[in-house]
Parts: structure tokens; sequence; C-alpha cells
């Protein structure tokens, strides 16, 4: 087996030799073949050269510069498809994350799991800024997503590759990787994992973030249910909206027509127009959604499923096929 740390960098030129030779300590006591990944993410300090120093000393490393910061997705998009190994794990390049939990984490893979996560139950960092913020969206993207981790936010994670060959990063997405991974069938654990403070520079994060993570959960949720039919839900809402305005629009005429009772006074009667007007955008949207959707898949040739494995001779199945 061989083994890929992937490490996103941006600034962290006080941290990156010291991380280097931590993280190299560890993976020279492993028994698997291993590489480093660093994907410098338009770093403006001297941390591209340090690495290109490392590299060009050590064969097993690799590193990606970007021509200009991408964000933390991007640099975990890009290390995935640049790592080679047939295990990826990520960790955070200011040495927060303990590398020593590397072959814990190896040992939990080796039991059957997919992806497993880690859980920085004892978190160094500030309480009202990070971990309560940290706290109430792991709880919401649990309950939202139905995959149930104490900490989504922890970079430290070990990969099967096809897991993450498969999963596509956009946005900020990177920390909702074990909810879209579950989302094809994966296999996930999570366990306890050391975190450390801070020894050099400064924290990339704020508290802006929080807003981004709802809005960047409100897509995952939609992608994993209903990523292949959005007609079920927009067609849903078109039917409910357009619903209770034919109702409404349907009472009005009776009153009118039987009973007398005029319609210009009432605002009723633009309630009702606007939720029929709705309901036919809505149904629209869906109809939009699904034409989206057969493109995507049928002009790339993406199936809507995923195969964990096929047993069986492969010329009879290309036969059968």
């Amino acid at each position: 087996m061989k083994l890929s740390v992937v490490i996103p960098i941006y600034n962290e030129e006080e941290n990156i030799n010291p991380l280097y030779a931590e993280l190299k300590g560890v993976l020279n006591n492993l028994e698997h073949e291993h590489e480093i990944v660093f994907v410098d993410d338009g770093s403006s300090d001297s941390s591209l050269v340090l690495l290109e120093n490392i590299q060009a000393q050590d064969k097993n490393v690799v590193v990606v510069s970007f021509r200009r910061n991408f964000g933390q997705t991007a640099a975990m998009s890009a290390g995935f498809h640049y790592a080679s190994g047939d295990v990826i794990a990520t960790l955070d390049g200011d040495m927060q994350n303990d590398p020593h939990d590397l072959p814990m984490f190896l040992a939990k893979m080796a039991e059957g799991y997919d992806l497993v996560s880690g859980w920085r139950h004892k978190r160094q960092d500030p309480f009202l800024n990070r971990r309560l913020p940290s706290m109430i969206a792991n709880k919401v993207i649990s309950v939202v997503t139905g995959v149930h981790l104490h900490d989504y936010g922890c970079t430290l994670k070990t990969f099967n590759k096809e897991i993450t060959q498969g999963i596509n990063l956009y946005g900020e997405m990177h920390r909702f990787i074990p909810a879209i991974a579950s989302g094809v069938g994966s296999k996930i654990a999570e366990v306890q994992a050391n975190h450390r403070p801070r020894r050099f520079g400064a924290s990339k994060y704020g508290i802006s973030r929080t807003l981004r993570v709802v809005l960047d959960l409100m897509t995952v949720k939609f992608l994993l249910s209903y990523g292949t039919r959005p007609i079920h839900v927009f067609g849903m809402l078109g039917m409910a909206s357009g619903g209770i305005g034919f109702i409404i629009a349907l009472i009005m005429t009776i009153q009118r027509t039987f009973f007398g009772r005029p319609l210009a006074d009432r605002p009723l009667l633009l309630l009702a127009v606007l939720l029929l007007f709705m309901g036919v955008q809505f149904i629209s949207m869906g109809l939009l959604g699904e034409l989206q959707v057969r493109t995507y898949h049928e002009s790339q040739g993406k199936p809507i499923y995923v195969v964990r494995k096929v047993l069986g001779k492969r010329e009879e199945i290309d036969h059968r096929s």
C-alpha cells in the first residue's frame, strides 16, 4: 500500500520545516511506501521557496503551486488529483494536527473503513470565535446530512483513493467530504485525534465562515437528496404553491359568483395569483433541472450509481452488457 499525505499550505513559512521533519519521522517508521503532496495555495510569504527546497532534497515530496489563493477546498482537490497513493491522508499546514496520529488512522482503515475522520475532542482554540461556532455547525450538519460526526472541521482524515476520485469539490465543501462520501455508500469511522495549539503564524479562519458553511450545507443537502431528481423538490414546491393558490382562487370565485362578494378590495386575490405563478415557476425550474442533470450525466458518460466491486469474469460481464 502507498500512502499519500496531502497538506494545503497558505502563508505557513514558520511551520513548514518543522512540520516536514516531524511528518517524515512518522512516515519513515511506517511499513508503507509514502509521498507528501504539498499544495501551496498562492502564499505571499516564503512558503513556496521552502517547499521547493524540501522537494529538491526528497524525491517523495510533490509540490503543487497555485498562481493565486483559491482556498482550502481547491487545494484539497488539487492534492487529491496529484496524489498517487492507495490511501490519502490530509493534514493542516499549521502543525495543530498531530502526524503521530496517522498510524492509528491507518489501523482503523485496515478494519474495512473507506474514510476515517478525526475528532479534536480537546481542541486547542478559543471558545467563543472558534469552538462554539464549530460545535453549532457540526450539530446542524449532522442533523441535516444524517452523517453524525463530532467534528466536520478537522482536516486530519484518511481516505481510500477511489473515494477522492468520485468526489468533485467546489466552494468550501472540503469539510463536507464525509457527508458526500456517505452519499455514495462509503463506510465512515471517527476517531479521537490529538489537537495542538498553534505555535507560529495566525489562523486564516474567522467567524464569517459559519455563514459560508450554512450556504454550502444547503448545496450538499440538495445534491445528496435530489442531485439526480431535482423535479421532486421543485415539483413538490410548485404543486404545493400552485395548489394553495388554486384553492384560494376557487373559493373567491365561488364567493363572487354566488354570493356577490367583490374581489377588488381583497388582498387574497393577489396572493392567489402570486402562488399560482410561483407554482408554475417552481415546476419550470424542476424541469430545467432535469434537463441539466441529464446533460451532465449523458454528455460525460457518468452513471447515476457507484459500483463497489464486480464479481465474475470480465469477458462474460462485457458480453452480457
